[in-house]
C-alpha cells in the first residue's frame, strides 16, 4: 500500500478480514453450525440424530476449507480494485460449497449412506444458494466492520495528533523570556536553550510520522526540558533519576513523559519557595515497564491547573497500548505520584506492523 503522508493517518485497515485469524474462522464455524441446527429443528425435517451429526461434520469441515482457502488467496484478492475483493471471496465460497456438495453426493451414493434423498439433483443447487445468501450477509458484515474500524482509527489518530501537537503556551513564553535574558549574559547558554526548545517542538509537532519513539529518546527530551527549567528555577529545581534497569529501547508515544515532568515542575516545585526534588524512576517488572514521576505536594496549588496534561497522557496511553496499560495518579504521603504501567514493546517490532 502507498505510504501515507506525514499529516494523514496511515490506513492500516484492508477491505477483507484476516481469514487466518480466530474471529473470521469462528464466524464461519458458528454460522455453519447454526444453519445445520436450524435445518435439523425445522418442523418438516426428516433427518435424525445421525443425519444431524453427519451434516454438522460436513458443514464444519467445509467452513474450515473455506477459511484456509480464503487465507491463502487473500493476498491475491486484495490486488483487485474497489470492492471486487468481496466479489472474489463470494465466488470462492460458492465454488468450494459446490465442489464439496458434489463430493458429498458422490460419497453418499457410493457408500450407500442414504443421507441424501435419491434423485436429489437439487442438493448442490440448494447448497450453493444457501452459501450465496449467507456469504453476502457475512461479507456485508465484514464490510461494515472494516468501515467502522477505519473511521474509528481515523478519529482516534486525529485526536492523538491534536493531543500531541498541544504544548502549553506558558512554557513557550517562559522559555523565550529565559532566552532573552541569557542572550547578553550567557550567549552559549541561550543558544543551547534554543536548541533544546527546538527539539521539544520538533517532537511536539510530530515530525516522525510513526509518532512513536523509545524510552531513551523520551528521557532525552525530558532532559532538554529540565535543562530549560533549570535555568529559570536554578537551585530550587533538583532532579533525581533512578533508571538503572530501565529498558531504553521500549516503545513509547512521542512526548509522553514531558507533560508529566512539566506538571511536576509547575505544580510541585514552582509554588514552593525552597523548591524541591522531582523523582523520575523507570524499571522493568516482568513484561511491563513501570514509570513513576513524583514531586512534593505544595500547600497552595499552582494557578491554571486543569488536569489537561494528565488527561492527555491517559488518552494517548489508551490509544497506543489499549487496556493492557494503566495510568494512576494521586498523592502518597507528602508527594504526588504519577505511575504508568505499560507493556514492553520494542519500537522496530511495532513499526513492522504498519
Amino acid at each position: 500500500m502507498p505510504a501515507s503522508p506525514a499529516n494523514a493517518p496511515a490506513r492500516t485497515q484492508t477491505p477483507l478480514p484476516e481469514f487466518c485469524e480466530l474471529p473470521a474462522i469462528s464466524a464461519l464455524l458458528v454460522v455453519g453450525a447454526l444453519c445445520v441446527t436450524l435445518a435439523w429443528l425445522a418442523p418438516q425435517s426428516t433427518r435424525g440424530w445421525r443425519g444431524y451429526s453427519v451434516g454438522m461434520l460436513f458443514v464444519e469441515w467445509m467452513a474450515m476449507v473455506i477459511a484456509v482457502a480464503l487465507c491463502k488467496l487473500r493476498p491475491l484478492l486484495l490486488r483487485l480494485p474497489g470492492r471486487l475483493p468481496y466479489a472474489g471471496v463470494w465466488l470462492v465460497m460458492i465454488a468450494i460449497v459446490a465442489l464439496a456438495s458434489l463430493i458429498a453426493q458422490w460419497m453418499d451414493r457410493t457408500l450407500d449412506m442414504q443421507l441424501i434423498a435419491a434423485g436429489a439433483t437439487g442438493f448442490v443447487r440448494d447448497n450453493m444458494l444457501i452459501a450465496a445468501l449467507l456469504g453476502m450477509a457475512m461479507l456485508r458484515y465484514f464490510y461494515l466492520l472494516a468501515e467502522w474500524q477505519a473511521r474509528l482509527a481515523a478519529v482516534a489518530h486525529a485526536r492523538v495528533e491534536a493531543l500531541q501537537a498541544r504544548i502549553r503556551p506558558h512554557f513557550l513564553f517562559n522559555s523565550m523570556n529565559t532566552v532573552a535574558a541569557l542572550v547578553r549574559v550567557d550567549p552559549i547558554a541561550a543558544e543551547r536553550t534554543v536548541e533544546n526548545l527546538s527539539e521539544l517542538f520538533r517532537a511536539a509537532l510530530g515530525q516522525d510520522e510513526t509518532n512513536t519513539g523509545t524510552l531513551g529518546e523520551e528521557l532525552e527530551l525530558v532532559d532538554r526540558y529540565l535543562a530549560i527549567e533549570q535555568l529559570r528555577l536554578g537551585e530550587r529545581l533538583r532532579i533525581r533519576r533512578e533508571l538503572d534497569d530501565a529498558p531504553l529501547d521500549a516503545s513509547l508515544p512521542r512526548l509522553l513523559l514531558q507533560p508529566l515532568v512539566e506538571n511536576a515542575v509547575r505544580h510541585g516545585i514552582q509554588p514552593l519557595r525552597e523548591g524541591g526534588q522531582v523523582l523520575l524512576r523507570a524499571r522493568r517488572e516482568d513484561n511491563m515497564l513501570v514509570i513513576e514521576v513524583t514531586n512534593p505536594l505544595a500547600e497552595t496549588p499552582a494557578e491554571g491547573g486543569s488536569g489537561h496534561g494528565l488527561n492527555n497522557v491517559r488518552q494517548r496511553v489508551a490509544y497506543h497500548f489499549g487496556p493492557r496499560a494503566d495510568v494512576a495518579a494521586g498523592p502518597q504521603g507528602d508527594r504526588f505520584v504519577v505511575r504508568l504501567r505499560l507493556p514492553v514493546e520494542v519500537r522496530h517490532a511495532r513499526d513492522d506492523r504498519r
